[in-house]
């Protein structure tokens, strides 16, 4: 098992940065993918960015060249680097893992841009 808690998350203007946060309870060593996922009023959820055990990474095409992955082994955390934030941003975003076969969430995130 893994538990994850998300922070960072916020409101700013369009075109503004926020950087994420995702703690997880154990070695992220052990995890073969984490990442982020999002999901807007009304919408399904849907995938940001990944990044496995290795440090290869996979973003949506929305976020690519404005979104980062990234992970500390040392400290268990994966971010994620938002710039260029847009309003069609906003949303809650999940931290991810898949361990074992199986997936961890963890509770979300508000992330709010406006125009």
């Amino acid at each position: 098992q893994v538990q994850l808690v998300e922070s960072g998350g916020g409101k700013v203007q369009s075109g503004g940065s926020l950087r994420l946060s995702c703690a997880a309870s154990r070695s992220v060593l052990n995890i073969n993918v984490m990442g982020w996922y999002r999901q807007a009023p009304g919408k399904e959820r849907e995938l940001v960015a990944l990044i496995g055990r290795g440090g290869s990474t996979d973003y949506a095409d929305s976020v690519k060249d404005r979104f980062t992955i990234s992970k500390n082994n040392a400290e268990n955390t994966v971010y994620l680097q938002m710039n260029s934030l847009k309003p069609e941003d906003t949303a809650v975003y999940y931290c991810y893992a898949r361990l074992y076969e199986l997936n961890y969430w963890g509770q979300g995130t508000q992330v709010t841009i406006s125009a």
